[in-house]
């Protein structure tokens, strides 16, 4: 089946709704077909505590899809003979390892074997504080490299962290400047950039984390933390607009957009291939504090879609799926939920260390304030909601657990998987 002409959008807003009334989803949504947005949705709020409703002016941070802006501003830099793909960093940052082989290129593959930082930084909340760009460097050197570049790929920010200060060099310009002059302005978009803080008078949202079944106030990244590799504030619609600008070639030469299209393990520069069905997108997922969103190009029937959260206690894979299933015709069902509530004492037959001759890691069972959390070794914790006796979910990880508690062991389902 291909595009559907008349799309289910009163099916799609009874989807979101049903994930609103059940604390599963606060976001805004877009769906376009070439330049005509042919459906947009906006649930949740800009700010629970002040009871201000979000709306389709709302901004989110969209954490990892400024990763795609900011290839298309290196991509930019080299068809002004400003950068090459081949060139070394060693030339910025002499004292990273391997600053003499890694090139522009690998960091845009994600293949310098640059060690990741951020999980441990999140972990801390050290994200959270500002950062200078000599205490980032430190930072990354002190990290190390994971492997040799250009022997595999291995996602870390601290690629798109340098690309930003290469961009500011050659420049001579803040991050949030060259994105204002190379692309936001030029196509239009309003809604679109780099900014300190999170300000809701200028209807940019807060971000929450569900949690003993409340929304519960995320910390929130300093900007300096991540700059092109995370830090980008916008709108659904305004992130199809870029899609569309992009993909049509009004951003980046043909060949340049050629080059960012060769993916290497699935990755190209900047953005990674989505499959549906038969068909294949390309775009970039986000996520930082409690902001998840995805933006992705299907040309199939010209479409782009994106949504933008600020409050995710549901799996963001099966709200593209729906999106999907609605432009291209296939079914899709209404979410139901079920609660089931138990007494501490109840939650406490849980607790526990779980390892199983499947897994490398063990998974440690705890009730915080009546709440169950499960937590892998070095991983972060996640809640797990009661859906029937003895049987929990946590629907943002897709993860359903079964316990037994009189033999004192537990299934995990994750993914097709069961362990």
């Amino acid at each position: 089946m291909g595009f559907s002409q008349n799309i289910d959008k009163a099916k799609l807003d009874t989807y979101f709704d049903a994930l609103s009334e059940n604390n599963a989803f606060m976001g805004s949504v877009a769906i376009a077909k070439g330049n005509k947005i042919i459906y947009s949705k906006t649930v949740g709020f800009v700010d629970i505590e002040q009871d201000i409703k979000a709306n389709s002016n709302s901004k989110y941070r969209i954490g990892s899809i400024s990763k795609t802006f900011t290839a298309v501003l290196v991509l930019k830099a080299i068809e002004e003979k400003k950068l090459s793909l081949n060139q070394t960093i060693d030339k910025w940052f002499p004292s990273i390892e391997n600053a003499n082989t890694i090139t522009i290129e690998h960091l845009l593959y994600h293949r310098s074997g640059l060690h990741n930082h951020m999980d441990e930084f999140v972990g801390l909340n050290l994200h959270t504080k500002p950062i200078s760009e000599e205490e980032m460097i430190e930072v990354i050197v002190k990290g190390g490299s994971d492997f040799a570049p250009d022997t595999k790929m291995a996602y870390s920010n601290p690629n798109y962290i340098l690309l930003s200060y290469i961009l500011e060099k050659i420049y001579n310009k803040p991050f949030s400047k060259i994105l204002k002059d190379k692309i936001t302005t030029p196509i239009g978009l309003k809604n679109t950039y780099l900014e300190k803080e999170i300000r809701t008078s200028n209807h940019e949202v807060y971000s929450y984390i569900f949690l003993n079944k409340h929304w519960e106030l995320a910390p929130e990244l300093d900007v300096s933390q991540a700059l092109g590799a995370g830090a980008i504030t916008s709108t659904p619609t305004d992130l199809v607009l870029f899609s569309k600008a992009l993909f049509k070639g009004k951003l980046i030469s043909k060949k340049s957009l050629k080059k960012m299209q060769t993916f290497k393990n699935h990755y190209g520069m900047g953005i990674f291939q989505m499959p549906f069905y038969d068909k294949i997108g390309v775009g970039h997922t986000g996520g930082i504090d409690g902001f998840n969103s995805i933006l992705a190009y299907f040309p199939a029937g010209d479409i782009s879609f994106s949504y933008t959260s600020n409050g995710m206690n549901f799996n963001g894979n099966d709200i593209s799926i729906a999106i999907l299933s609605a432009v291209y015709n296939k079914p899709f069902e209404i979410p139901t939920f079920t609660t089931y509530e138990l007494t501490d004492e109840e939650l406490n037959q849980y607790i526990g260390v779980y390892s199983s001759k499947q897994l490398p890691l063990k998974i440690t069972i705890t009730n915080k304030n009546n709440q169950l959390f499960g937590q892998g070794t070095g991983q972060p914790s996640f809640p797990l909601e009661a859906i029937e006796k003895d049987k929990f979910d946590c629907k943002q990880a897709g993860i359903v657990v079964e316990f037994n508690p009189i033999n004192k062991t537990m299934i995990l389902k994750q993914g097709g998987s069961v362990f």
